[in-house]
């Protein structure tokens, strides 16, 4: 998982990566090479190498706005990468590696409704269908975002298991499965604590401190309705990646009223340089923050108010 990583754990990563493609043989072009890290021990294992531009390599290039197709392609031919300029900044070099100031997350979509006779426990072999990927501020808005574009029909962490009993819970969180993160969210809704469920899951800690956060938020905003919820819980809401819809059936009320209520949505760059250079083609990702700057005519920020990010 990206998010645990330490910088040191990144750069031998980079060093990795690089050996094993030169032990493959590739010269030049798109490569990816996909690793796992056993979290006793810091060892890492290589999973996976790619020695072509795969789905991977696409995605990459729409999480970072880096072209790496293209970029493969002239390479091929005989250029460098210090020779080429990033088509969105202008300024700097392909061999600047992209900066982000966002979270992207990539959930695999599974359909075993289509396929009844596979098994739908979930282990190194590919049973997915295809994958989503969803860009946010945080990781819990990203991660939101990312659970609704896998269209299921559901809008967040809530999937009406309430009547579920604690045993098939348990064996849901043991079992890798496509339900298991909504199973999680249900045992931390009955008070389980993250040691429990780490237990049963050996998911990082850190991922589910981030789902439990989300729950006692869900928890709170229950109590709530929509007179008495204040701008900055829904604002929060809203960063946090719930869903109008799931905010509607948290607060009892219309998702129309839920939009005339919160704050506009707001678009972010992508420009693989976190802002540190000007963006000439740049693309957006959606989010909520409120006007944190003001720009006057001449390019001076008047206003400035600090956000959580």
């Amino acid at each position: 998982p990206a998010m645990t990583l330490s910088d040191k754990e990144y750069q031998i990563l980079r060093d990795y990566s690089i050996a094993v493609i030169r032990e493959i043989g590739v010269e030049t072009g798109g490569s990816n090479v996909q690793f796992s890290q056993n979290p006793k021990t810091g060892e890492f294992y290589v999973i996976e190498m790619n020695p072509r531009v795969s789905r991977s390599s696409a995605l990459a290039s729409k999480a970072t706005g880096f072209p790496i197709a293209k970029i493969a392609a002239k390479l091929a031919v005989g250029y460098t990468l210090d020779e080429l300029p990033n088509d969105i900044t202008k300024e700097t070099p392909a061999s600047f590696e992209p900066t982000i100031d966002y979270i992207v997350t990539k959930i695999p979509r599974f359909d075993f409704k289509k396929f009844q006779e596979t098994d739908s426990t979930l282990t190194t072999m590919m049973k997915s269908v295809g994958e989503i990927m969803a860009i946010g501020r945080t990781f819990k808005e990203s991660f939101q975002k990312a659970l609704r574009s896998l269209e299921l029909g559901r809008y967040g962490l809530y999937i009406g298991l309430e009547n579920e009993n604690d045993e098939k819970i348990r064996q849901k969180i043991i079992k890798p499965n496509e339900d298991r993160v909504w199973y999680i969210a249900e045992a931390f809704r009955r008070g389980w604590d993250i040691d429990e469920i780490y237990s049963l899951s050996h998911i990082d800690k850190w991922f589910l401190n981030q789902i439990k956060e989300i729950i006692e938020f869900e928890k709170e905003l229950s109590n709530k309705t929509l007179a008495t919820i204040t701008d900055y819980e829904l604002e929060k809401a809203k960063k946090w990646g719930f869903s109008d819809k799931e905010l509607a059936r948290l607060l009892k009320t219309t998702e129309e009223k839920i939009r005339e209520r919160r704050i506009d949505v707001s678009y972010k760059v992508v420009d693989t340089c976190a802002a540190e250079f000007r963006a000439y083609t740049p693309y957006y990702y959606s989010s909520y923050e409120s006007l944190v700057g003001k720009i006057n005519e001449n390019r001076e920020i008047i206003t400035y108010r600090d956000t959580e990010n």
